[in-house]
């Protein structure tokens, strides 16, 4: 401990004798009693004034510095790096930091892929109304784990009584395919209003309202127009996002809107599933 910190913290002792010490020489040398009370009460009163003004300064400064080392504490590590390597690498990664925590301020919380349907089986799990979901066609739904557990959580939502519409999206040849038959029979016979969107029908507009500047993935699923999940469009670090602020949820709303209102309502004939439309030309 300095000198100065001792001479700071004595300061309140040094303030009180110089009072007191005003005081007597008033009383018993000037014989002026009652300027010597006034001395010495208002010494004690600017001593503690004086000590708690200190105190607040020094936790005002204590803090600003844990501030300015906690704001700078990026700065100073990457000043530590020499090594040119090591810096650029360090730069690449403080780059992936900033566009992650861009996207916290938006409000999305980034998501790896086995978080991305943890938490989409969570919201279908706290759903109590309506599910509305656009996905792009894949035959991973039957097979792969992730997915197959997501989907068990669609079916539970099922039998609590909440509606759910999910939108494929595809191209036209994709219809026939086998496997996507499989996928599209297997959820329309668990009573899921399946609909399908074809690429080149969808609303040119989708891109805006994605909300972002890439391709939007039609890849997203909105839980009781509260929550909205959506997988990124591009590989990376993470696999996609969730979203509770109401903004960015009616931003998927209005996107889910414009597909629904260009997607095809399905049908059953034998043993295949069909456009509805199509079914209706055959009976004519």
């Amino acid at each position: 401990m300095n000198i100065t910190q001792k001479i700071q913290e004595m300061a309140v002792f040094i303030e009180f004798i110089v009072s007191a010490g005003l005081a007597l020489f008033f009383h018993m040398v000037l014989h002026n009693p009652e300027a010597a009370y006034s001395i010495f009460g208002i010494g004690i009163l600017i001593s503690l004034a004086t000590y708690l003004l200190r105190e607040d300064l020094e936790k005002t400064r204590h803090e600003l510095s844990g501030q300015y080392h906690q704001a700078h504490e990026l700065t100073f590590a990457l000043a530590q790096i020499s090594d040119p390597e090591c810096q650029l690498r360090a730069q690449e990664l403080l780059a992936g930091s900033k566009r992650t925590l861009s996207m916290l301020q938006q409000g999305f919380i980034p998501l790896d892929e086995n978080e991305f349907y943890l938490e989409g089986a969570k919201c279908s799990d706290m759903s109590q109304h309506r599910i509305k979901a656009v996905d792009p066609i894949t035959t991973g739904w039957l097979s792969r784990g992730v997915l197959v557990n997501f989907y068990q959580s669609n079916l539970r939502a099922l039998d609590r009584g909440v509606a759910i519409t999910r939108v494929f999206v595809m191209n036209r040849e994709e219809l026939a395919d086998a496997e996507v038959q499989k996928v599209l029979m297997t959820q329309y016979a668990d009573d899921i209003e399946v609909r399908i969107a074809f690429r080149d029908e969808l609303p040119t507009t989708a891109n805006n309202l994605s909300g972002r500047d890439t391709n939007s993935s039609y890849d997203f699923a909105i839980y009781d127009d509260q929550v909205a999940t959506e997988v990124f469009p591009h590989s990376g670090i993470y696999f996609g996002r969730k979203t509770g602020q109401v903004v960015n949820v009616e931003r998927y709303l209005r996107l889910y809107e414009l597909i629904e209102h260009s997607a095809h309502m399905i049908a059953k004939e034998d043993e295949q599933i069909i456009l509805a439309s199509d079914m209706i030309k055959l009976a004519a």
